[in-house]
């Protein structure tokens, strides 16, 4: 492991040249402490998890000190925002601080959130709240915990810097890594700005970098395309398939690596309710839990537009035309496993719909009542979630053909509890949780955050004296209001 003067750097995005991003300098936050460190994302970077206890830790997450080779960037994009179309973004709170290259040859980008403001701020001030960074923190290492594709946060400094938001809040900087923070919205923004030449140039890095493998197709461009759509595909089954709500499914939130990106008033299901909007400045539900599949859609329609100058029309709509029978196969060989199944019937689809739609009248715990499925031998398991139910005749007959479903299944009471716990978390990022941790932190206790972040990291292992953790949320815990401003 290494010493952060340790580390090698290789800047290939800033690289591109100025068309691409500027170059700007953080704004140091003041008396910049550690709040939160991840040493599962370290690692990443091949950096000791000692070194986040260093003054000199807090210095270079904070902005107050740079790597010599760093060269921080403010990266230039557009994107859809609510169905509308924005023509110029960009980062306006984050720097592309440097890309790290680790032992292994992985290229990692270091980015700073909330550190000042850059050209592309519009009107705000470019800084990140305490609370925001820590949503952010907890639920990128969450997602990873629980094998959904996403960015890693790295830390979270806090600072004495006031900001105003509806309220006076101290400001804090959140290091976030992915091996790219390209979005579909920079393939927008030189489509829409008619950039053909600086289009193709990007083009050419993505698929150079970040997918060398569709270099020897036929068509790489085409190929390239294909692979995200088929990434994207798994990754909104993922999220669908264990509860996960984004909120803010802009084509400029969305990453050309197919992983979630840009945490903002996220939610994971507590009572089921395909209808839920975590958002609360969605008043339309645009990115409603049900309807992030047709958006997700609609967002790499959007990418396939903006890559016409590169790539048939036709193909595109062929490509894009694998998403949906890509992500229902993805789904349900995940509700299987959440199931406990390991073989595929006709009807299987069929099961698992209509589970959800008793689970959506009862206002059933979603994650808890899979994990409680898998707690006891089948008939006690059934029998022990039976009376979460409102509608005892409707969960009666569905237990009734799970029952026999499982008994088709080879052996199926071997090793059951154990197969169906290493698919159904114990513990999840609540919004509850989130806000204890929270407000425990703006007081300056960090023990809750990081206790937190500890738990969510083995989500599906039963932890000593963490049981309150695991227990569905209080009344007021399931209303929480989260907006775009968190």
């Amino acid at each position: 492991m290494k010493a952060l003067d340790q580390l090698t750097f290789d800047n290939r995005f800033a690289r591109l040249g100025d068309a691409f991003s500027t170059q700007v300098l953080p704004e140091p936050i003041a008396d910049p402490r550690l709040v939160v460190a991840s040493a599962s994302a370290m690692a990443l970077i091949d950096l000791d998890p000692a070194q986040a206890e260093l003054p000199l830790f807090a210095e270079l997450f904070s902005g107050h000190k740079l790597w010599e080779g760093a060269d921080p960037r403010a990266m230039v994009y557009s994107g859809h925002q609510f169905g509308g179309y924005n023509p110029r973004l960009g980062d306006g709170r984050g720097l592309l601080l440097t890309e790290v290259v680790n032992d292994a040859g992985e290229h990692w980008d270091l980015h700073l959130k909330g550190a000042g403001q850059t050209p592309y701020s519009r009107m705000g001030d470019g800084r990140a709240v305490l609370r925001s960074s820590i949503r952010e923190f907890l639920a990128s290492e969450a997602l990873h915990a629980l094998g959904i594709p996403s960015s890693r946060a790295l830390c979270v400094i806090g600072s004495s810097t006031p900001v105003w938001r509806e309220t006076q809040e101290s400001a804090a900087m959140l290091t976030r890594l992915a091996q790219s923070h390209i979005r579909f919205g920079h393939f927008e923004y030189f489509y829409y700005t008619q950039q053909p030449e600086q289009q193709r140039v990007l083009i050419d890095h993505v698929l150079d970098e970040h997918y060398p493998q569709c270099k020897d197709a036929a068509q790489p461009y085409l190929a390239m395309f294909q692979t995200i759509v088929e990434r994207n595909a798994e990754l909104i089954a993922r999220w669908q398939a264990y509860g996960f709500c984004h909120g803010v499914m802009n084509t400029d939130n969305m990453s050309i690596l197919g992983i979630t990106f840009d945490f903002g008033p996220f939610a994971f299901l507590d009572d089921f309710d395909a209808n839920f909007i975590c958002n609360h400045s969605d008043d339309r539900g645009r990115y409603s839990y049900a309807n992030q599949v047709p958006i997700a859609h609609w967002n790499l329609s959007a990418l396939a537009q903006a890559l016409t100058t590169v790539i048939d029309v036709e193909a595109l709509k062929q490509a894009l035309a694998l998403f949906l029978p890509l992500y229902q196969a993805h789904y349900l060989d995940l509700m299987r496993r959440r199931l406990g199944l390991t073989t595929a019937e006709d009807e299987d689809m069929a099961l698992v719909e209509r589970l959800l739609q008793r689970m959506q009248s009862g206002g059933v715990d979603y994650n808890l009542f899979f994990r409680r499925l898998g707690d006891q031998p089948l008939a006690d398991a059934l029998q022990s979630v039976r009376d979460d139910f409102v509608d005892l005749a409707g969960f009666d007959a569905w237990a009734v053909d799970y029952q026999a479903r499982c008994e088709r299944e080879p052996n199926h009471a071997a090793g059951r509890r154990e197969r169906m716990h290493a698919v159904n978390p114990l513990y999840v990022l609540r919004n509850y949780l989130a806000q204890n941790a929270i407000e425990a932190a703006e007081a300056g206790d960090y023990t809750e955050v990081r206790r937190l972040h500890q738990v969510l990291s083995r989500p599906f292992e039963e932890q000593t004296g963490m049981q309150a953790y695991a227990a569905p949320p209080p009344a007021w815990g399931k209303h929480l209001e989260i907006s775009c401003s968190s």
